[in-house]
Parts: structure tokens; sequence; C-alpha cells
């Protein structure tokens, strides 16, 4: 049992509903992990009247929360976990890509209900550098909203709107670091001895040259080296992604208060999920690549730890893109199991699909699979094929070995396929971040863009823009019925192409990942309803996938999910069951050429028992021919039991 099972079992218990009661109950309760957390990161000796500040600093945290807000927070302790419901399906976005600002979003709630949506992960919207600002991920404040974006006025109305239509809203909490224009940066630069100390600098190249022996560069190409001097306070400051981004140093334990305060402060807008960006990246030791450090662990679980006191009904998304033996411990190990982050992105999961779409075969995206660790039945992952970055290759090489391939070769085959290298490939994507001396290198790329609908468009094929509608719908309905949230990339439901224009703007032509940023296509939008459209087909199919998973409550992420062996390396089979013996086959054909599935294996499972199933995607009944189970080319099943 995990400490928000506790807060729930609690808050059933309670017949208190007075929201200001429960501060010192749900204190006391996750006391004792807060203390050990603490004090694994700063000595008891040194930093116990730090400790006794943080103490003292809850109840004005708690004071800040709205009273709407603590209302909340009790509802969700009631309800349990939320945020594991089939009914969840997630949009991110663009604010001003979608629809100009803030109340341009708000204009489009309905255009979002009608899809399906009802959870949105905005791109920052914080104040932010003019120039270059790594998308906003440069902040200049955690809780104002940039002038382009509106107000927080404009924010506040944006979020109360959304929880009257059931819906949730995501936003960035960028942990690791601030830009060079935040208060402390400044203050720090002007020569504050305080305010020095909330970031990692040195007054020369000693310690620096130390941490460079062994941290990798994040961007070699447009920022190779982890520190950048600062003449006007003649100190090298630590600086692991941009010159311009300032990595916080947490061995200060007033650095972590300030930014519980932030936190609180952004969550009291209204946020139900903070994407904690960058959070492997926490702690830095010496000697280490100070990624993924157990200090780093021990740090978000503190965060949780105090923001499951003050505000329970937020919940954390692990954003750390990292192999899957180390993504798998950002929901809590042992003590802190289910303690860290609820939610984590499924990178292997997206970096596999688009492995087996070039290679046709998913004996890969199998063998990767079944050597993920099984995940704590109170966290969840978040789903998606698409989003604003780049796709890495991340595969582990043992596995692409017993493949019988080199690695360093089958990633340079990626490349070729996906980034306009090879003359049959129907991807268009762009190279992003490519080493020409090691070969490296990642993909990015619009969804449409990278399974041929652009090429096959321009060519006026139309078998190529039917196989890439075909590729767009299946991967959609992997991510539906995965188990998880899924999370569509705004562009993506109408199959919108890569945008080149950002090749025109001098402040983004370096970085490709912008062909993969578009503004969204209203004009399009308004003919979804004229079904011959190849934009009409994915928006229609996607929404009718969408409905029949939240019809479905086999869907809910109970840890319900079972990988099945075929015999065919072109498909990919899995079952999800509930607690009712309900059950949902999903099979899927990852080849241009019809496929055939010896069914022996889905009549032991029980789906031709009372006759033929049905299939939830084409609502149509399945038949066997002579024991085989047929399907088209990139065709998925959703076989329900009868």
């Amino acid at each position: 049992m995990n400490q928000a099972a506790l807060h729930q079992l609690i808050s059933s218990k309670s017949k208190e509903k007075n929201p200001e009661t429960p501060l010192n109950l749900r204190l006391a309760t996750n006391l004792s992990l807060i203390q050990q957390s603490f004090f694994s990161i700063y000595s008891e000796e040194k930093h116990l009247d730090a400790f006794q500040k943080l103490l003292d600093l809850f109840p004005k945290l708690f004071a800040l929360r709205p009273e709407a807000l603590k209302q909340q927070d009790l509802k969700r302790l009631e309800e349990g976990n939320w945020y594991l419901s089939e009914k969840m399906v997630g949009m991110q976005l663009y604010v001003e890509h979608f629809n100009e600002d803030l109340k341009g979003l708000q204009e489009k709630i309905p255009y979002l209900k009608k899809l399906g949506i009802n959870f949105l992960h905005l791109m920052p919207i914080t104040p932010r550098p003019k120039g270059e600002n790594d998308g906003g991920y440069a902040v200049n404040s955690y809780y104002q909203v940039d002038k382009k974006y509106g107000t927080k006025k404009d924010l506040l109305e944006l979020a109360a709107a959304l929880r009257k239509q059931d819906m949730f809203l995501m936003l960035d909490f960028v942990v690791n670091h601030t830009s060079n224009e935040f208060p402390w940066a400044k203050k720090a630069a002007q020569g504050n001895k305080k305010y020095q100390g909330y970031y990692y600098t040195f007054e020369d190249e000693t310690i620096p040259k130390e941490f460079e022996k062994s941290l990798p560069e994040v961007f070699p190409e447009t920022s190779p080296g982890n520190f950048t001097h600062i003449p006007e306070m003649d100190r090298w400051v630590m600086t692991v992604f941009n010159d311009y981004q300032w990595d916080l140093n947490y061995t200060n334990p007033e650095v972590f208060m300030e930014m519980l305060t932030n936190l609180v402060k952004l969550t009291n807008m209204g946020i139900d999920l903070v994407r904690f960006d960058a959070l492997a990246f926490l702690w830095k030791k010496i000697g280490t690549d100070s990624q993924n450090l157990p200090e780093a662990h021990n740090l978000i679980t503190l965060f949780r730890m105090c923001l499951q006191v003050i505000a329970p009904g937020t919940i954390f998304l692990a954003e750390a893109i990292v192999a899957p033996t180390e993504i798998i411990k950002y929901f809590g190990e042992d003590q802190k199991e289910g303690n860290e982050c609820e939610v984590a992105y499924n990178a292997s999961l997206m970096a596999l699909l688009w492995n087996s779409i070039a290679t046709k075969k998913t004996n890969l995206l199998y063998r990767s699979l079944t050597n993920i660790p099984a995940k704590p039945k109170d966290c969840t992952w978040i789903n998606y094929i698409r989003c604003h970055d780049d796709i890495g290759l991340g595969y582990d090489d043992r596995f692409i070995e017993a493949m019988g391939w080199n690695p360093q070769q089958h990633r340079k085959f990626l490349l070729d396929y996906y980034c306009q290298r090879l003359d049959w490939s129907p991807a268009r994507g762009l190279l992003f971040m490519h080493n020409p001396k090691t070969g490296d290198g990642r993909i990015t790329g619009s969804a449409a863009s990278l399974l041929g609908l652009e090429k096959g468009l321009d060519k006026k094929d139309d078998a190529l823009i039917q196989e890439a509608l075909s590729k767009i719908i299946m991967l959609h309905g992997i991510i539906l019925s995965f188990g998880g949230i899924p999370m569509i990339y705004a562009g993506d439901e109408i199959g919108t192409l890569n945008d080149y224009s950002f090749l025109k703007d001098d402040s983004k032509r370096e970085d490709s990942r912008w062909v993969n940023r578009p503004q969204q296509d209203w004009e399009i939008i308004a003919e979804v309803e004229k079904k011959g459209l190849p934009q009409s087909k994915i928006f229609l199919a996607l929404q009718k996938l969408i409905a029949l998973r939240k019809e479905n409550p086999v869907f809910a992420d109970g840890n319900s999910f079972a990988l099945c062996y075929t015999g065919n390396d072109h498909i990919l089979a899995f079952e999800r069951t509930d607690n009712l013996k309900n059950g949902l086959l999903v099979i899927c054909n990852f080849d241009e050429n019809p496929q055939v599935v010896e069914a022996s294996w889905i009549l032991k499972l029980g789906y031709f028992a009372k006759g033929e199933p049905k299939d939830l995607v084409s609502d149509e009944k399945v038949f066997l021919k002579s024991g085989l189970l047929e399907l088209m080319p990139y065709q998925i099943l959703w076989l329900k039991k009868s």
C-alpha cells in the first residue's frame, strides 16, 4: 500500500469534511517518509534547522490553496486512482499553435469534447527569454503567464472551464533549471552569494573540469559542454542543457523549499497533473553521468510526499526518456514504491512501434516488452506515438543482437528509412542531432509524414495514401488500448503533415524538431464531416476508437495487460482483462501484405466460446478459415469476448 492509498483509506473513514482539518492528519501520515527522504539528501547533523523550517512551511502553503481545490482534493481521495480510468484520453498541444492563446483554447473545448479528449497537456506558457528559450523550457517564472498566451486570469478561467467539463489539465514544472533571466539567476550574476548558492557556480574551472570527465553532452551540436562562464560574476555555472539554462543546486535545502513553494503556487492554478521536466538530471555527482542517481529519486519522493500533504488531488508525471529499466524506477522502489511519480512516459513503446513500422516485424518489440519490469498497480503510463520532441533510438543492444542484427547498422537503417535516405521508403522525416563521426542521430517529423501520407499526397498515389491511413489508425489503436493514458499530439487526429516554415526562421532553423510543431488547421477541421477526405477518415476513426475505449472498462489500467505469442513475426497481439473476467484481444498486422495467424491460442482464451467474436473497430464479426485468422495490411482488431 502506497501513501496515496493510506490517505484514501483515512479519508474514507473520516466523517470530518472540513478541508482545513486533514492537513495535520496527512502530514502525520507522510512524516516518516518526508523525514527519511529529507535526511537521505541533507545530513541531519547540519540541516536539522532546515527540516524544522520545512515543517513550518506546510501550514503556510496549505493556506494558499484555493477552497475549491481543497474540496476537489477530498473528492479525489475518496475516488482513489482516478487517473487509471479508461475514460482518460489526452492531447498535447502548443497553445499558440492550437488557437492563438488561452482564451482561444478555451473556445475550442467543444471540439476537444467532440473528439473525446478530456485531458490536456499544454506546452510551456510561462514567461521565458525573448530569443532562444528551448521552446519555453527556459523559465523566467513558474506561476506567471507569458503575455503572448494571455494572463494568469485567463489560465484560471480555462482551468475552471475544464473542471466544469470533467476535463484535466497538465502543465510543466521545469524542476532541474531556470533561465538565466530568472530573478535568482539575475541576483547571482550581480554577485549575491546566497543566490549563487542556488546554482552550481564555481570561481574557476577546477571542479567543472572534474564534472566534465564523466558528464555526457545533451546537445553536442548546439550546446557543447556542461558549464558556461558568466563574465558579470566571473564564475562558471553548470548549464547541462543550454548556456541560458542554469542548473539548480539541490544540495542546498533552501532550493528545495523555494521550489516546493513554486510547485504549490503552480498547482493552485488548477493543475491536475504536473509534468516533472528533466527529473533524471536533478542530482549531480562528480565521477558519474549525473543522471538517474539515487539522490534524485529521494528528492522526487520528497517533492511527492510534501505535495501530497498540501494538494493530494494533484499527481506527477515523470519526464524521463531513459532506458526501460531506469524509467520504471521513477514510480518508486522498495519503501518508495508508488510514492514517486504516478505517471511516466512509455517512451520505450513509442520507439519500438516506430521500429516495427520500419522493419514490418514485431520481434524486437516483443523481446523488449517482456524484459520491462512490472510497474506498481497504482501507477500508469502515458502511451504516445508522437510529441513535440524527437524519436530517439534507445533500444537495448543485446536485444538487437539477439535478432541477428548489428546495433549500429540497425540504427543507421532506421535513420535512413525515416529521414529520406532510401528512395523506396514512404517516410519523410528529418534528422535531429546527427553526429557524422559516430553515426548517432534522432528522428523528427509528424506522424502522418513519417507514415507516408505526405509522400502519397504529393505523388497522388491512392494506394500509398490508404496504406498511410491504415498505419496512422493502427498505431493510435494500439496506444488507446495498451494500458495507460493515451496521449494524442495535436494535429495527428487530422493527419497534419510536416511544417517546413521553421526553415525561414533564424531562431528555429537549426532545430529540426520544429517541423512537427505546426499550426492547427481549423479549415481542415471544418471539413471533417466530409468522409472522403484523408483527414476526415483519420478523425472519424480516432473519434470512434476513443468512444469505444470509454465504453469498455476493460481498458482501465489495472495491470491487466498480457502479451500473446502468435508465431508470426509481423503480428502484435495482447489481451486486456478485468476483475469480472471480461476480455478484449488486440491483434495488429505490421506488414504491407495480408497475414494469417494460427488461431488455436485464441480459441483457448475463449474468444470463440459463444460463436464468432465481434471486432469493435470494424463493427463486424470475425470468422476463422481452416483454423486461421487473416488480417489485412496494417489492420488492427479489437476482439471482444462474448
